[in-house]
């Protein structure tokens, strides 16, 4: 089973849209809408879209908020339902859906699949200046940091397969916001899962506004400080594995067959 896992809230123009095209790829994909009881009725949306077809499934968390421990229940939501290979996306389609057939076929011999801007093939399109300089350099700061060897290291359009998901121990999982996508890469690093980029084009949101504050900028960067300061002292034996792992077996060049046609 493959389970399409997309954290939601105030989404109720896209995730019709959304739902349709991801119906459409004729892929037996069942889509998890995690929902915090949004306010413009995203999850009544999905609600109704459920009853009709058994491939469509909402997690409505009603004493809940958050991206990160939304993510955390749809990734345990997910390996209760059986998912063999869970799709990590969000709704806004910022994350193309014409790239799942892609990033399902490069997942056949590693264990996780990241959809990345910042490989040969990959970009950003209808973006400003300023939110695209953001993303490279958060990407810059991570990598020269934290020494991971992949690019795009703030994805949130990623591929797991199960065991993946029940190593990283989500239990314990504990950032909010969008610093959650960084210390599940972390956890993944750690860990030395084999693990490939697959370029892809990120496009701006159809409707509704981006939650992006200086705020949640601030809270990842704090989060980056307390990763490294894990890295270098609680998890050093680890990494020093896992590092040695990935220099003996570099990520392989997310280029054709993976790469898109168009």
């Amino acid at each position: 089973m493959i389970v399409v896992m997309i954290p939601t809230y105030n989404e109720s123009q896209n995730i019709p849209l959304l739902i349709e095209e991801l119906l459409g790829l004729k892929l037996e994909l069942h889509i998890l809408v995690v929902d915090d009881c949004s306010p413009d009725g995203t999850y009544k949306i999905v609600e109704e879209y459920s009853k009709r077809n058994n491939f469509v499934h909402l997690l409505l968390r009603k004493n809940k908020r958050g991206r990160g421990s939304a993510g955390v229940d749809g990734f345990k939501k997910a390996l209760e339902m059986g998912a063999e290979i869970i799709i990590e996306m969000d709704a806004d389609f910022s994350h193309p859906t014409r790239y799942i057939p892609i990033l399902i076929e490069a997942l056949k011999d590693v264990d996780v699949v990241f959809a990345s801007r910042l490989v040969k093939g990959g970009g950003e399109v209808n973006r400003s200046f300023g939110r695209v300089a953001v993303t490279k350099g958060a990407n810059l700061l991570t990598r020269t940091i934290m020494r991971y060897p992949i690019h795009d290291c703030t994805a949130g359009y990623r591929l797991f397969r199960k065991k993946v998901l029940e190593k990283i121990e989500l239990d314990s999982l504990s950032a909010e916001g969008p610093a959650i996508v960084g210390e599940v890469l972390y956890r993944i690093i750690r860990e030395g899962f084999k693990v490939r980029e697959v370029p892809y084009i990120y496009e701006d949101r159809r409707f509704g506004q981006s939650s992006l504050r200086a705020s949640i900028l601030f809270d990842c960067l704090k989060w980056l400080i307390k990763l490294k300061f894990r890295q270098l002292f609680i998890d050093r034996e680890k990494f020093q594995k896992a590092q040695k792992f990935y220099s003996e077996n570099p990520p392989e060049s997310a280029e054709n067959p993976w790469s898109p046609r168009s």
